[in-house]
């Protein structure tokens, strides 16, 4: 099979890019930065799987909200319009989204289900969709993946979180009562190579047992063999990451029940099992 992405260099495609190389996919990348080019390149490919766009862990100015919004809205627009005129089109179509699509909740459960939250990031999930949905209109199988907290060594979260927590200086942020949907990199991959393999429609990309801050916290350090006591305190992240901190500070609490109903299998379920898998 041709897989065609978009987004190849970045964290999660590497890995996916590595895993069907594996198995024995051919896979093609282009990049979003011209559309018209990138629809070109992956012509003939058997399914496309956009994965680009502007990192959302940053400060986020009026500038920053702006490129996070038109990589995941204008960018896939004209990419689809590009595919549009072209006379061969793939068969799937795969599109990256976030947890951010359900907005923030301390009380709430979310799964694949549950409406759009009515925050920026969740305004930003909602358009991004939309246009993903276009490929249906094209004759596509289309798959929507809202992705959680990624885990791993060499991108993402856990990546950031281990210089500090490794000297002894992590704690609980904020309230530490905020829900963490997290995921194991492998399962990530995973859930992207079944919705290739066949699955549409919404996919929750986060493992079965979310978990407080606090509970993530303890578990860090409990693998790490290091005090987790001094607590970071919000102003903090606020001064860091502007309104962006609100992803850390509220989180909320997904369940991939649609993913596992589609008969989906986690490789890591627990909190503990992956990071034992990922910190030996």
């Amino acid at each position: 099979m041709r897989v065609g992405l978009l987004g190849a260099s970045g964290f999660i495609g590497q890995h996916l890019a590595e895993r069907l190389r594996a198995r024995g996919d051919e896979v093609a990348s282009a990049t979003l930065r011209d559309p018209a080019a990138a629809a070109a390149q992956l012509a003939g490919c058997h399914t496309i799987v956009n994965l680009a766009g502007e990192p959302v862990a940053q400060r986020w100015t009026r500038q920053a909200k702006e490129r996070i919004a038109s990589s995941r809205v204008e960018a896939p627009r004209a990419f689809m319009a590009a595919l549009a005129r072209g006379a061969e089109r793939p068969t799937a179509y795969i599109s990256a989204s976030a947890i951010g699509f359900y907005g923030s909740s301390e009380q709430a459960t979310f799964t694949e289900e549950s409406p759009p939250g009515d925050d920026f990031l969740a305004d930003v999930c909602v358009r991004w969709e939309a246009q993903a949905q276009r490929a249906c209109e094209l004759g596509m199988r289309t798959a929507l993946v809202r992705t959680g907290l990624v885990l791993a060594l060499d991108g993402g979260a856990l990546k950031q979180l281990l210089p500090p927590f490794r000297l002894g200086l992590g704690g609980v942020v904020g309230s530490g009562k905020q829900w963490y949907s997290w995921i194991h990199i492998d399962d990530v991959v995973g859930i992207y190579i079944a919705a290739i393999d066949g699955l549409d429609g919404v996919l929750n990309a986060t493992a079965p047992e979310p978990v407080t801050n606090a509970e993530f916290t303890r578990t860090l350090g409990a693998a790490l063999h290091r005090p987790t006591i001094l607590p970071v305190p919000p102003i903090a992240l606020r001064a860091m990451l502007g309104e962006g901190a609100g992803i850390v500070l509220l989180g909320q609490r997904v369940i991939p029940r649609r993913t596992q109903s589609l008969g989906y299998r986690f490789a890591y379920e627990s909190l503990g099992d992956a990071l034992r898998n990922l910190l030996g």
